[in-house]
């Protein structure tokens, strides 16, 4: 599974927090972590400066502190605890995958299982109940959808479409 990664597992930029106007950029790619640094002042001797850039592989950065206190600082506690978690080899490859193929996947799940993936995590929520996934719901899984309803459904949104005409309770199933 390994192999499908890029080179490049996980990338954030941001401004450091006040006073600091500073830019930072974490990367960690398969060996290394990348810190890089660009000074932002209205001082002369800092004006131009070249961007500062600490390369360090896992290992270094896993048992460098005050790295790891500077990308807290920065980047808050969990991106912290992520970039570890990478550096020790933990990579989520399920967090990975685009919203496409997680799309592709929920077409298999029973309809009734994903609203226990959509309290999974945000993303999944977002999934579960994104017109995208409604779309597919109603063209592979209702045999009644005829091409006439296509544009109804534009208009109203696939979900409502779904369970304004497909979807039946169990008091109704007789």
């Amino acid at each position: 599974m390994a192999s499908l990664l890029g080179e490049q597992l996980f990338e954030i930029s941001d401004r450091g927090p006040p006073p600091l106007k500073d830019f930072f950029q974490l990367v960690v790619t398969k060996n290394e972590v990348i810190l890089t640094t660009w000074t932002i002042s209205l001082r002369l001797g800092s004006r131009g400066a070249a961007p500062k850039e600490l390369k360090t592989p896992h290992q270094g950065f896993l048992h460098d502190k005050k790295i790891q206190q500077q990308v807290g600082i920065v980047f808050g506690q969990k991106i912290l605890e992520h970039a570890i978690l990478l550096c020790q080899g933990n990579v989520d490859y399920l967090e990975r995958l685009s919203d496409g193929i997680l799309l592709r996947i929920l077409s298999h799940i029973e309809l009734k299982d994903t609203t226990m993936l959509a309290q999974a995590s945000q993303r999944f929520r977002k999934l579960c109940n994104s017109e995208k996934f409604w779309e597919q719901t109603v063209r592979n899984r209702c045999a009644e959808f005829t091409s006439d309803m296509e544009g109804l459904a534009n208009a109203m949104g696939w979900r409502e479409i779904y369970f304004t005409f497909f979807h039946t309770t169990g008091s109704q199933k007789k």
